[in-house]
Formats: C-alpha cells, structure tokens, sequence
C-alpha cells in the first residue's frame, strides 16, 4: 500500500470481507449499531474526511474517497486493531484493499448483492444506504463518495429490476419453507432455532414466522450479537454451549455461521435425537462454507438440507444462477461506464468555462469598437475569434507536415468541435 502521487481523490475499499477473511476474524472485528457513530468519530479524528462504514455478516469495511488510500488503509487497520486486541500486522495478512475503478467497481457490486455470500439478497442495499445516511450525519461524506455511492444505487436498481437475480434468496427461504412443511406439516407448534447472525438466516426466518412459527431460539459464538439479534426478532437468546442440549428443544435448526468448522457433529445430533426420543429435526445449513457435517444426514430422523439442495428444489423452471448473475455483472459495468463518461465531461467543465469567458471578453470588445453596426460587430468578432486558432493550425500543420496521421487527427478534432464535414480522405473520391 503505497501513497497517493497525485491530488486526485480516489474511491477507496479496506475492509475484511467473506472472501478473504474467516468468519471468527470477521466477527471479532464486528462494530455494533451502536458503535458506528462513535467510530465514525474516530475516523474523522485521525483524517479520514470521507468514508461509510459497512459492518454486516459478510464483511466490516469502510468505502472511502481520499488523496492518501494509504493512509485511509492505515487508519482503518490501526482503529481494528486497538478495538480487538489483535495486531495490526495480523490483520494486514486478511485485509482486502482496493483503489480507484477496482474499488468503484466494489462499490457497485455490493450495493448490487453480487458481492454478498448470499447473491440477490436483499437486506445489503438498505445496509449501504444507511450507512450512507449515518455517514452523512457525520459529516463524513463529499461529493466523491456521494457520486459514487448515488449511481451504486442506480445500478442496483437496475439489477434488481432487470434481471432474476433477486428472486434467488426469497425462493430459497421459500423452499425452505415448503420442505419444513414437508418434514413436520403445520408449523405453528414447531421451535427454531437460529444459529449465527446472517442475513440469509434473518430472511429464512422471516418466511417462517410468515408460515406459522411462533417460538424462535437465537444462538451463536458470539453472545452480545446474537443477543441483539433476538432482540430485534423478539426471540429467545440461548447459551452456544452445550450445543446438544440446544438442538434438543429445535424442530428446525437453521445454521448461518460459516465459522470454517462443523458447528453440528454426528455425536451432538445423535445426543438430541436421543432426547427427542427419535423425533425428527430438520437441519437447513445456511453456512458458507457449512456449518453442520453431511455425516448425519444417514441418521434416523435428521434431514438436512445445505444451500445446494435448497437451490434444486428453488429453481426449477427458473432462470439459473449463473445467467442472472452474469446478466447483473453487465448491467454493473455498464453503470461503471456510464459514470466514467460523466466524469469524464465535467472534467472538461473548467476548458469550456475559460473558452466562453474568452469569446465574451472579444465580443465585448468588438461591441464597443463596431459603435452599434451590427455587420461589423459580426466581422470583427469572427476574424478576432479565428485569428490566434488559425495561425495555431498553420504552425502545427507545418510542424506535422512528415505526419500525415497527426495533421488527420487535428482536422478530425476540429471537425467534432465545430460539427464540419470530415475531410475526404486522399484518393477516394465523392460518389
């Protein structure tokens, strides 16, 4: 991570997110709701002028515009690692760091749910944008930022809007659903529970509320998020260990951690069928990568159903995932184009501000000398307008005369300035 060379501002991406960091590491970095504004604060302090801060399952990251990526990089880090405990040359070993159109294109991507574990959910617009908000209220955000994340939004609307991509989590959660309904029929008097905090377990378990569940257990490692998890849900937290004892009290366990290890053994499944006396449990592992081990699927009385499953009962007669997701990734980089070009033309605003200002001072002049005759007003200000570009085309004519491709590039710019015809080529003729 080296330091900017120029006074341009560019997009920024530090952060830890599922592709480059486990789940525990990512959970140990976690800043609460109620801390955002505090560290918000402390970015600001360090100076950091422009940055959101995005804390969710799948990553804790800050989307920034800075001259110095460096030294947003740096800060970052050093706040982690003063909040954790852990040092900040180990957290430079899973930091992801992004600048410029590669980080633009993060930006896009995961307000656009593509760069989620769960691709199309939907909770990860509304994380971004109040992340924005918050940010906002902070002061923490310029025009840089603004524009970036604005036209994000835009391309997540698109794709939202165009493709199938969407559909995928909410026919998931619904097939999750219907094989609940397969394994234990009416659901009303089934318990679930909830392991890990994940946006697609949040969703499945909206769906199942929907179908009649009305008692949900919360658990996972990390004890103070998985409180404020039940809280919201207005579930009941319960202790992660003994694990065994938990899955006893569970008709659907859905397990959303990916912590990297089974969280769900053979031992801990047979220890709570024995306690239910062999009635059935319906483990759906959310966990990417799983969370409960495939060994128990031979068990008597244990159906588990991992992502993959989900999706061949989600999809049929649909679109497939990959189509959607290539069709989304399109329509992201279109919106990246469609912001390059815009850029792009305000970046000319300043030459055309001082070329009118040029034209009126000479039409304020000839004004003045034309005395009121308006013909020759119109003669003085054209001659005066061409005079300094015509002896300019002379001299670069004359210092291009041994190339002929350059000479052609500069009548053909003129000709886009001024709307000409284009010059006919040597030898081709009009027909």
């Amino acid at each position: 991570m080296s330091a900017a060379s120029t006074s341009e501002i560019r997009t920024v991406i530090v952060g830890f997110g599922h592709k480059s960091s486990p789940a525990e590491l990512r959970d140990r970095l976690f800043i609460a709701d109620g801390e955002i504004d505090g560290f918000l604060a402390d970015l600001r302090a360090n100076g950091v002028g422009q940055a959101i801060v995005l804390s969710t399952c799948d990553r804790v990251e800050i989307q920034s515009a800075a001259v110095d990526p460096a030294k947003v990089a740096e800060v970052f880090v050093r706040l982690l690692a003063g909040r954790s405990g852990i040092a900040a040359a180990e957290l430079g070993r899973s930091v992801s760091y992004l600048v410029g159109d590669e980080a633009l294109r993060h930006v896009f991507a995961v307000a656009a749910s593509l760069e989620s574990q769960v691709v199309g959910e939907a909770q990860v617009l509304g994380q971004v944008k109040e992340a924005h908000r918050r940010a906002r209220d902070a002061g923490m955000i310029g025009p840089e930022l603004d524009t970036a994340l604005q036209a994000a939004y835009g391309a997540a609307k698109r794709v939202r809007h165009e493709t199938a991509i969407g559909e995928r989590p909410v026919t998931l959660a619904s097939a999750a659903v219907q094989v609940a309904r397969d394994v234990h029929g009416d659901l009303s008097g089934s318990t679930l529970l909830l392991i890990g905090a994940g946006d697609m377990g949040e969703l499945l378990l909206e769906h199942m509320r929907a179908a009649g569940i009305r008692q949900v257990l919360v658990s996972g490692p990390n004890a103070n998020r998985m409180t404020d998890l039940a809280r919201s849900f207005n579930a009941h937290f319960t202790p992660f260990e003994p694990l065994a004892r938990t899955l006893a009290d569970a008709d659907i366990v859905v397990s959303a951690a990916g912590m990297g290890r089974y969280l769900i053994t053979v031992p801990d499944t047979e220890e709570a069928l024995r306690r239910r006396r062999r009635r059935s449990i319906l483990f759906l592992d959310l966990g990417i990568p799983t969370d409960i081990d495939p060994a128990i699927e031979p068990l008597d009385g244990a159906f588990r159903y991992d992502m993959d499953d989900l999706e061949r009962v989600a999809l049929s007669g649909r679109v497939s995932r990959e189509q959607a997701a290539a069709e989304a990734w399109a329509i992201v980089d279109a919106e990246l184009a469609a912001l390059a070009r815009d850029r792009a033309g305000r970046s000319a605003g300043p030459a055309i501000t001082a070329l009118r200002r040029h034209f009126e001072a000479h039409r304020a002049r000839v004004l003045l000398e034309a005395g009121g005759d308006a013909a020759r007003a119109t003669e003085l200000l054209v001659n005066r307008l061409l005079h300094e570009p015509s002896e300019t085309l002379r001299r670069l004519a004359s210092e291009t005369n041994s190339r002929p491709e350059a000479r052609a590039d500069i009548e053909r710019l003129i000709g886009e300035l001024f709307g000409l015809p284009q010059p006919i080529p040597p030898g081709e003729e009009r027909k």
